[in-house]
This record gives structure tokens, sequence and C-alpha cells, in this order.
């Protein structure tokens, strides 16, 4: 089995790193570089930054803030929000991120992912997903999906939403998943919005649903509240990584506790130095 990895997330809002709560009730978690650097030192395997805001005014700010983590920090860094061609992607790159992950641009423009995979390789490229457990009332008041093929039906259980969860789709995020690896995406983020930042663990369902119809590495994020949800993820929703927020940012564990405790349940985990 691979070493599973630990992944502390920072949503940006403006320069700061906050937290909320199903993507709402926002609140300040710190300043991203400093956060960034404290991680390093913890023994996380990766570092994600989303930039929640993303407005056209704010993106000056990230690709500073990138700089700046960069150049303190030696762990893989993936940074989602607001690009939304070949060169938004290049830019970030540039700037010091070792992957970046679409998701609005990436259902509106599913080419986005192959150009920016063809360009900068499948490793480079992570799409997000951002779903919903669809409602009776949502599978009657969806809006069509434009790909029918990736529409929801009488089988689907979640729902693709866009713009920081606000905007409904009408995809079925299973299909979604496996379309986008096909399109070239070397990996996916899976965000739950029924769980997020909920404490009471992933959910599951869409986990494995996702990871046992896609052949590339899929992360987990949204709910985890303690160590056994993180477990859980791996070993019940088969993901290849957890990530996790406000358990690390309001210091509920270290990454070392989360560490130890899977490695006592028989997972593999890369060392702290």
């Amino acid at each position: 089995m691979l070493t599973k990895r630990i992944i502390p997330c920072l949503d940006v809002d403006a320069g700061r790193v906050v937290k909320g709560v199903s993507f709402i009730d926002i609140r300040d978690a710190g300043d991203p570089a400093a956060l960034a650097a404290f991680y390093d030192k913890e023994g996380a395997d990766e570092l994600v930054f989303l930039d929640i805001t993303a407005s056209s005014d704010d993106r000056n700010i990230m690709i500073n803030v990138v700089k700046q983590v960069s150049e303190q920090v030696f762990i893989p860094l993936t940074v989602g929000g607001g690009m939304r061609s070949v060169a938004d992607v290049k830019r970030m790159l540039d700037a010091g991120a070792d992957k970046v992950s679409l998701n609005t641009a990436a259902v509106l423009n599913p080419e986005l992912v192959v150009e920016s995979s063809e360009h900068f390789g499948s490793q480079a490229i992570v799409v997000a997903i951002d779903a919903k457990r669809v409602t009776v009332e949502d599978a009657s008041t969806a809006p069509k999906s434009s790909d029918q093929s990736l529409g929801l039906d009488e089988s689907s259980r979640w729902q693709v939403y866009i713009h920081g969860g606000r905007t409904p789709m009408g995809i079925d995020a299973v299909k979604w998943a496996i379309r986008v690896a096909e399109l070239g995406a070397g990996e996916l983020l899976v965000t739950s919005m029924d769980t997020d930042g909920h404490l009471t663990g992933y959910d599951l369902d869409i986990l494995k649903a996702i990871s046992e119809g896609v052949t590339i590495p899929v992360i987990a994020s949204g709910g985890a509240g303690e160590p056994e949800h993180l477990r859980q993820a791996v070993e019940t929703g088969k993901v290849d990584a957890v990530l996790a927020a406000s358990i690390f940012h309001f210091g509920t564990y270290s990454v070392k506790d989360v560490k130890d405790y899977m490695a006592s349940h028989g997972l593999p985990m890369r060392p702290i130095d």
C-alpha cells in the first residue's frame, strides 16, 4: 500500500486564511505564510491553498502569497481558485505552486483540463469537485446539464456545485469525476458540502463511489473532526490522501497526532523528520 498523505487545507480570502461551516460562517484562522511554515515543520505531506474569493482584484494578492510560501516551504503546494485559462495556470506554477486545482473553470470549460494537462503534465493538474447530496426537490428543480451524459438521473446521489458552492449545475458528481479523469486530470479533490466544517466525518459514500470509479488519486475533503475520520476516509472511502482544515488550524489535533493514529492502525505514513 502506498503512503497515505495528510494535507492541511488553507482557504485564503484577501490574503488571510479563513474557515467556515458548509461554505458559510467564515472566521479568520491566521496568516497563510506563517501557517504554511508551521505545517511544513509539523510534518504535513502537502499543502492546499484555495483562494475562495478569487476576484480579479485579489488575484495578485494570491500570487504574492504563493511566492512567499514557496520560498519557505519545501513540501508540494497545490493552489486553486479563479484560474480560468492556461495562462492563469502558468502564472500560478511560475509563482511556485507544484500543482493547480481547477473547479468552476473545469466545469464551465472542460477543455481547460485537457489543455492544462497537455501543457504542464497531468501530475500538475488537480480537479476539485464540490458536491452535495441530491434531494427529491433537487432532482426535480436542478438545472439541465448541457452534456446529457453527465446529467442527474434516478441513480444520481450527488450534484456538482460551482462558484464556491453557490451554483448547482445539474451534473452527477461521480460521472463528472470519471469524465475529468479521462480528460487528463492527475488527481481529484472531492469535498462534500454536506459535511464540510461540521467535524462529524467525511461523506464516505461519495469518496468510495468516486475512488472506485477512477484510476487516479482521490483526496478526501470536508468534515474531519478527529483522527478516526481520516482513517475511515482511507479504509472505507478508499482515498489516497486526506485533507483537513479546522482540526489543524485551531489546534485540536496536530499533524503528528493524526499520523501516529493512522500508523497505529497499520496505515503507511511518511515519517516526520
